[in-house]
């Protein structure tokens, strides 16, 4: 099982023997912590874990991370709030029960695989119980000049406590999310660098490199083109491990630059999560006012398997440890407890997607840069129709139609997905249960931007 994933970290590992439990890990420099001889011994984890592997101990976890530890309870099991940290489990034939951080590890013992739900603790004693929700208040003032200085003030907190080595990266497209990051780590950074990928005229190269510009990062720009993003397409979705449309395409430029930023760094830093705090899709600015902070606390919640799970796995792919700064649980307590009409706010006439996030960095970074709307992962890199192309000459008509509903009943929603799917298959087989993994929203092209469908099955064509 390990073998499959040391690619996740193999700079370190342990292994942890007790009657009847054995826990083992690696990882990186970039991940070490100390604890405790006596945590360390009988813990292993994956992110900042709590100082006490017990469920009481869990209620003032906010930083991401899974635990695993060898307890008075036998095996104690936990995954953050948030899920940014992955953690899988299932039984084996003999009912053995066996658990990873990546499906593939679980494949070489079982195909029984279940997503270890988010803020969630388990022993065999007592099984699963819930200990973490993201709950969200009202601000008791509504000051918007109080508001945004207190954001920036709890982002940057959020960014120092990512910091681990002198060097670290970021992943840097130029839009606000990325270089609102970049903006609050370079003065924790003494060697900073930046990264972006694309295809040759894509938006994010130059938003990227003005941005590093005005930071003064070692920047570095990847340009890619349609055979580099096919060649990537096995390596992205065996990491992945989905077929998702939507999700395998914003992942392929994060893979490769991914892969770029290994060569310099063992640690980088995502703005993943902007979107989904503050109103970043323009379905939301269609919604009504007062319906905006439901449907912002409840993408919040389906990042796990999706979006972020194409943070981790692009960069353990190549050995980086992702950090998240808007995944940071004080972070998202105070963003989504912010009024929406800050978030979506009418300016000269015109909804504003993440006003609050923008004024917040007023003055920070280049107006251009700051009040840049907002483009889809993959079209800012230039991504948006070569791949579905090169889809629509592999697959045909008929392969379409014959291939298109899945042995658990899910359908496809088109060639590129077939497409994806055909490779997922040839790395993993043909696993019944596909319940673990997260699928985004079929949308129509003019309204794709929606966030991640919390439910894996997948209505309304």
């Amino acid at each position: 099982m390990m073998q499959r994933i040391r690619h996740r970290g193999d700079d370190h590992l342990k292994t942890i023997n007790r009657p009847q439990l054995t826990i083992q890990a690696s990882w990186s420099d970039a991940e070490t912590r100390r604890a405790s001889r006596s945590f360390s011994q009988n813990v292993a984890w994956d992110g900042v874990p709590v100082q006490n592997a017990a469920p009481e101990a869990l209620r003032g976890w906010s930083q991401p991370c899974v635990l695993a530890a060898a307890s008075d309870r036998g095996l104690f099991l936990a995954r953050g709030p948030l899920g940014v940290r992955p953690l899988y489990y299932g039984r084996t034939e003999r009912g053995t029960l066996a658990f990873a951080s990546e499906v593939k590890a679980l494949l070489a013992l079982t195909e029984d695989v279940n997503e270890f739900p988010p803020g969630t603790w388990y022993t065999p004693r007592d099984g699963f119980h819930r200990y973490g929700e993201v709950e969200s208040g009202r601000l008791p003032y509504t000051d918007p000049d109080r508001i945004a200085l207190e954001l920036r003030r709890t982002l940057d907190r959020a960014v120092a406590r990512c910091m681990r080595t002198e060097a670290m990266g970021a992943w840097l497209s130029g839009g606000v999310d990325s270089s609102v990051i970049a903006t609050l780590a370079r003065r924790h950074v003494g060697t900073f660098h930046s990264f972006v990928s694309g295809v040759k005229g894509a938006p994010d190269l130059a938003y990227g490199e003005q941005v590093a510009s005005f930071l003064g990062t070692t920047h570095h720009s990847l340009v890619v083109a349609e055979q580099d993003l096919v060649a990537a397409l096995p390596e992205v979705i065996y990491h992945l491990e989905s077929f998702d449309a939507l999700l395998v395409r914003s992942s392929v430029v994060n893979y490769l630059a991914a892969q770029l930023a290994s060569d310099h760094v063992g640690a980088v830093l995502s703005g993943e999560g902007g979107d989904e705090l503050f109103a970043g899709y323009d379905y939301i600015k269609r919604l009504p006012l007062n319906e905006i902070p439901g449907e912002l606390e409840d993408i919040v919640l389906r990042l796990h398997n999706t979006a972020l799970q194409r943070v981790d796995r692009c960069a353990y792919a190549h050995g980086l440890v992702p950090f998240v700064p808007f995944a940071d649980l004080d972070v998202v307590r105070y963003a989504l407890s912010i009024p929406p009409q800050y978030k979506v706010h009418h300016r000269h006439g015109v909804a504003v997607e993440k006003w609050i996030l923008r004024r917040a960095f007023q003055g920070l970074l280049p107006d251009a840069v700051l009040w840049r709307p907002k483009a889809k992962f993959w079209q800012g890199a230039g991504v948006a129709t070569l791949l579905a192309e090169h889809a629509e000459k592999s697959v045909t008509d008929a392969d379409f139609r014959r291939e298109r509903v899945l042995p658990n009943g899910w359908r496809l929603h088109s060639k590129e997905e077939l497409l994806y799917y055909r490779i997922f298959r040839e790395h993993f087989g043909g696993i019944p249960n596909l319940d673990w993994m997260g699928r985004t929203k079929r949308v129509t092209e003019e309204r794709d931007q929606s966030p991640p469908s919390r439910s894996p099955r997948v209505t309304g064509e």
